[in-house]
């Protein structure tokens, strides 16, 4: 063990001094390395960062809800679009239906959109906000997440359609301010005075946001009905319905028992397909990995191709570095020095000068991903794997690009080497 660290001291001492013996040609060869490892490292956890991101805000909303759409999310919305809009909207009393006969489910919401409208609270205004109309289900099944003492509709107010509504957090801070509470406050939404009981929290800095409230104003389904002229057919306006499965319910149980009663109420015949579509987030998950993964291979191949000009510029070094030391390598070899000696020594100079330009590179992703993490509030971290990787590829490429010097220095004869 002595020995062996007695090589790798040698080794690491002579690497260094290559590289202080001719500084711009040690960084030119080493430049390779780097740009590889920024690349591949650098590719790998900003995907990894962004991955966990929309992973994270997936996992809010729960991997047990089951979204009755028009459109299918696992296809080309341009594929199939008019075929899609042919399709009737969901309607209350198909939300009805699946709340009295489903078994399997836990909750059952749902959801209509109500247009774009003004609001205004004294001398302020808010142009191009959305409107929803929601059951009493929704709070849980969009998961939502309500600042201080704000609130959802309360049962009785959802069921006598009050006059009164939930608001997001960009719309609050843009309608009233950061020095005004909006709980309590009477409002106008195009034309209806409302009185605001809840204010959502900001979405925050997820990339993926699946149902982003953040410009948008809440309302009871009951209220949408009666103050916002909606019909119960759900015509002329966008709507949704949500089941989530009870505890122990596999989505695909679920879905079968979903199919049938949208199928009863549709009166669709037995041999037509669906003119409705069952979504999951699963869904979304799947198409996102084929992503991150064309990106991971896209970062790879050029991390590939620059690493191999490292590998040969540090080769290059390796070349000089024996053509230099001839008889120096001859000196040891007539002192007694094995050849695996001569051969690891050079193998680990070339490793050391490796993992020096990739010990540079994972520093660079280091301060781009922390300058990227504070420019755009975004987190970008560089993980222990990812910098384990870094290292295990820096040193594959040194011993690939040291083997043949490593090698030709090995078996030199020692009187030839002296002599030069």
């Amino acid at each position: 063990m002595k020995h062996f660290l007695g090589i790798l001291y040698e080794g690491a001492a002579q690497a260094w001094q290559q590289l202080m013996a001719n500084k711009l040609r040690s960084f030119l060869s080493l430049l390779g390395v780097t740009i590889g490892i920024f690349c591949i490292i650098g590719v790998k956890s900003a995907v990894n960062s962004l991955e966990d991101n929309i992973r994270s805000s997936m996992q809010k909303l729960g991997d047990d809800v089951i979204y009755i759409e028009k459109f299918s999310w696992a296809e080309d919305p341009g594929s199939n679009y008019w075929k899609w809009m042919r399709r009737p909207n969901s309607t209350y009393a198909e939300f009805e239906a699946l709340q009295e006969r489903l078994e399997l489910a836990d909750k059952v919401g749902y959801w209509q959109f109500l247009g774009v409208k003004a609001l205004k609270w004294h001398s302020s205004s808010v142009e191009g906000t959305f409107i929803l109309g929601m059951t009493d289900d929704c709070r849980d099944l969009f998961q939502l997440d309500f600042a201080g003492e704000s609130r959802y509709f309360s049962p009785i107010e959802s069921q006598n359609g009050s006059d009164v509504c939930i608001l997001g957090g960009v719309v609050a801070e843009n309608l009233f301010g950061t020095g005004v509470d909006p709980v309590e406050k009477v409002i106008n939404v195009g034309g209806r005075k409302l009185r605001v009981v809840g204010v959502l929290n900001k979405s925050g800095k997820d990339i993926f946001k699946p149902f982003n409230f953040d410009n948008g104003v809440l309302v009871s389904y009951n209220l949408a009905r009666r103050g916002f002229g909606i019909r119960a057919d759900g015509n002329m306006h966008q709507s949704s319905l949500l089941v989530k499965a009870a505890a122990g319910v596999s989505l695909d149980d679920m879905k079968d028992e979903i199919t049938g009663v949208m199928r009863s109420e549709r009166r669709i015949k037995p041999r037509d397909e669906n003119n409705f579509a069952l979504n999951t987030l699963s869904i979304l998950s799947g198409l996102l990995e084929n992503v991150f993964g064309t990106m991971n291979v896209a970062g790879f191949v050029i991390g590939i191709f620059a690493l191999f000009v490292g590998m040969f510029s540090v080769a290059n070094i390796m070349f000089v570095s024996v053509r230099e030391r001839t008889n120096i390598i001859g000196v040891k070899m007539a002192l007694g020095a094995k050849r695996w000696f001569i051969l690891l020594e050079i193998l680990i100079e070339a490793v050391v000068l490796c993992i020096m330009g990739g010990l540079i590179g994972l520093v660079l992703i280091w301060i781009v991903a922390t300058a990227i993490t504070y420019a755009f509030d975004f987190d970008i971290y560089l993980s222990l794997s990812n910098i384990l990787i870094g290292v295990v590829t820096s040193v594959v490429v040194g011993v690939l690009s040291g083997l043949i010097p490593a090698s030709q220095a090995s078996k030199m004869d020692p009187v030839e080497a002296i002599r030069k």
